[in-house]
């Protein structure tokens, strides 16, 4: 389970939490423009637009989680079981498998205009990483440095792509069920409720924050879509860089799993591993993870983007206490 946000105060914040039950030593990676992406069914994209962001690094392949390019698009893959469906190779057709979609798109494209022009001929197939790593079933939020979003769902009817006036995706159900869903919380606010219930009861105020008092809490996916699209849309706006990532990663840990809430197994507990957030207008990626709240920077404008080599960073995972006395 996961959540995925484009967050515009001044500049645009794309990133996600990714919520697992166990990690698989993923790690930040920049992908330089020469390096050379091999796809099953395409021709290798030996020159692209260089990216960044968290992926596991399956023999000097990047399988990205989510990442963004130089141009400032950004991109990442949540989990969509039971409704995600990938079909057969059909000729004619860019036909793409879901663990090469992200670099497919961030590869050679620089908006969401490029992103749907490029889409028209796509088809994903239905295709394995290797016989040990199966494809996971998934759905996308794709997110530009305008703020523009898009989510990307192939069904068994087949794909579609929905314009996303919220900017925000988590899982099931299917994303036009999700954006309807908030038509049953338009009463929440972060301002004292009205009495509504009738002028002939005296409503008494008992405690601050009553307007949200009905939002959702849980850590199933249809709470995280509501309470992480109405905490972005009343999020402050600040001036700095500092203050915006801040409040940036502020809203994607009031939808962060804890251990030992969720559980999916004997013993087994989905929680956020990470948290990431890229500024798309500068192409600094940021991040957290479940044992480190420290906000980690890597400035892709500070690598070699020249470059035919994978650039990688391990996730700093360590607490980091601060002591003042």
């Amino acid at each position: 389970m996961c959540t995925s946000i484009i967050f515009s105060p001044k500049d645009h914040y794309f990133g996600r939490n990714l919520d697992l039950e166990v990690s698989f030593g993923q790690q930040v990676i920049v992908t330089p423009r020469n390096y050379n992406f091999k796809f099953r069914k395409m021709p290798d994209m030996k020159k692209h637009f260089a990216m960044v962001g968290i992926a596991l690094n399956a023999g000097n392949y990047p399988l990205y989680f989510d990442a963004a390019n130089e141009k400032g698009l950004g991109m990442a893959g949540l989990n969509y079981p039971g409704n995600a469906t990938y079909y057969k190779e059909k000729e004619g057709k860019d036909n793409i498998a879901s663990f090469e979609f992200v670099p497919w798109v961030l590869g050679q494209c620089s908006n969401i205009s490029e992103v749907k022009e490029l889409l028209k001929n796509f088809n994903i197939i239905d295709l394995n990483f290797s016989d040990k790593m199966e494809a996971s079933p998934l759905h996308w939020l794709i997110a530009d440095k305008s703020g523009t979003s898009i989510v990307v769902e192939t069904d068994k009817d087949g794909m579609h792509i929905y314009d996303n006036p919220v900017g925000c995706l988590t899982n099931n159900p299917q994303f036009s069920k999700q954006l309807f869903n908030l038509n049953n919380y338009a009463d929440i606010s972060p301002a004292m409720p009205k009495n509504n219930f009738s002028d002939k009861v005296n409503m008494d105020g008992y405690s601050r924050g009553l307007g949200s008092r009905n939002l959702p809490g849980g850590m199933d996916s249809e709470s995280r879509f509501v309470r992480v699209a109405f905490n972005k849309f009343n999020a402050p706006h600040c001036e700095t860089e500092e203050e915006n990532v801040d409040n940036y990663f502020h809203i994607l840990h009031s939808v962060e799993q804890q251990r030992g809430l969720d559980q999916v197994g004997p013993d087994a507990f989905e929680y956020t591993i990470y948290s990431d957030g890229t500024n798309l207008d500068k192409g600094i990626f940021y991040y957290t993870t479940y044992t480190n709240k420290q906000i980690n920077v890597v400035d892709m404008n500070k690598e070699d983007l020249d470059s035919d080599k994978l650039i990688t960073y391990e996730l700093l995972t360590k607490p980091n206490f601060n002591h003042q006395n």
